[in-house]
């Protein structure tokens, strides 16, 4: 009987099917992981994308090791969501910085100075979601801003951001390598080897007040709402302007507001809800930006309102006395207090979707509202001089929540603001 014939494929060729089916197999395998991934129902996949295949590549030891492998991708202004993520507690990170070391820190922000006994809220680090956010590097920042101009216009809170920012950087230079001038309405530290400046100007509003110097009683300020004049010749030829306003616009649920010249007194002023007062104002400072800055010579900020923490019901502590006392973060991912007014959040984004100039938004209210804990408390000063001990004994009526402690959360601020630049 005749046996059947065989053919006998060469080596070479048996190989390359072997592997060839291999191939799909693994094709078809990964196809179905990639699938019934939780990637691709979430914003931002192509980013995360790159950081799950380089997940893949890390050895089986260290999978073991960290089973829930960070997919979150590298620091992309474009790609990345800043306001969506948690406070990490970690032990071994240090501030840049104390209150001690930074001779530049007003008293009113500088905490363990004034006495506060704690120190966890130095601790807490800022981790977004979607992605990874670099440190704050001081050598990086100057190497930024050589030669540059940068300026930080706004209220005490955008002064709070520039003494962090200050500070953070300042004890990299010696000495004859610095220098700071301090005035009432415009301060300029001086980077002397980098012919770089960091300046802070005084300007609550923005826009003019006949309360800008003179601090007045709220009931008595009248905003100048459609003019930025007497500012903003200030902010001219800067390279980077930052800017905020948002606490001292509330002061009431109307403001007395004016057009014009302030030679009328307090006949001359109409009272406005503090929305469309605030949109009026925001407007002018728009029109002013859009009408002067070339947006290729010169980079524009606005930092959204930083929340005040005064009612302590807000995050479950009805026997609280605001802020005080308080030594943990908020963890409830989406928790939102009663100082912070989303109607006001509202009007910024829609005065910056509609500006030609484009404006980088510094998003830090969510990331600050669970802050509880950071806040100036009783170890401030007011009216010039620190709070003493019968002052202290009653926070519910002199502790400060709404400037915050330094090092502390200004500083995620600024590592927030140096990942965009």
């Amino acid at each position: 009987m005749m046996k059947p014939y065989r053919v006998k494929l060469p080596l070479s060729i048996i190989t390359v099917m072997i592997c060839s089916f291999a191939f799909l197999a693994l094709l078809y395998t990964e196809g179905i992981s990639f699938l019934s991934s939780n990637s691709i129902l979430k914003s931002k996949s192509c980013a995360r994308r790159g950081a799950v295949v380089q997940a893949k590549n890390k050895t089986a030891e260290e999978k073991l090791e960290n089973p829930e492998i960070d997919d979150r991708f590298n620091f992309d202004p474009e790609e990345c969501d800043i306001a969506h993520g948690e406070w990490v507690f970690n032990r071994s990170i240090k501030p840049l910085y104390t209150d001690r070391s930074c001779p530049y820190l007003d008293r009113q922000f500088s905490c363990v100075k004034n006495g506060r006994p704690d120190f966890d809220y130095r601790h807490w680090e800022w981790q977004p979601d979607d992605c990874n956010l670099p440190r704050f590097d001081p050598e990086l920042a100057l190497k930024k801003l050589r030669g540059k101009r940068l300026l930080f216009a706004g209220d005490s809170l955008q002064r709070n951001q520039w003494e962090s920012f200050v500070c953070m950087i300042e004890w990299t230079l010696t000495p004859e390598k610095k220098s700071m001038k301090l005035g009432k309405v415009r301060s300029v530290f001086k980077a002397k080897e980098y012919n770089a400046t960091i300046e802070f100007y005084w300007a609550p509003f923005l826009v003019e007040s006949n309360s800008d110097i003179d601090v007045l009683d709220p009931k008595k300020r009248i905003l100048k709402v459609d003019s930025v004049a007497k500012h903003s010749k200030h902010w001219e030829g800067a390279d980077i302007l930052a800017f905020n306003t948002y606490v001292w616009w509330m002061s009431g649920l109307r403001l007395k507001t004016l057009w014009g010249s302030f030679a009328n007194g307090d006949e001359g002023y109409t009272e406005l809800d503090t929305p469309v007062a605030y949109k009026i104002g925001l407007k002018t400072w728009a029109n002013w930006i859009d009408s002067t800055i070339n947006p290729i010579k010169t980079r524009v900020f606005f930092t959204t309102m930083s929340p005040i923490h005064t009612r302590s019901e807000d995050w479950g502590r009805k026997d609280g006395l605001k802020c005080f006392n308080e030594t943990k973060p908020v963890m409830n991912k989406k928790f939102w207090g009663s100082g912070s007014d989303k109607n006001m959040m509202s009007v910024v984004a829609g005065v910056l979707k509609k500006m030609k100039v484009p404006v980088t938004v510094l998003n830090i209210t969510q990331l600050s509202e669970n802050r509880i804990d950071a806040h100036s408390s009783i170890y401030t000063e007011t009216g010039g001089r620190l709070l003493n001990d019968k002052e202290k004994a009653d926070p519910g009526h002199h502790a400060d929540c709404i400037h915050w402690c330094l090092p502390g959360v200004p500083d995620a601020w600024n590592q927030i603001f140096l990942a965009h630049l």
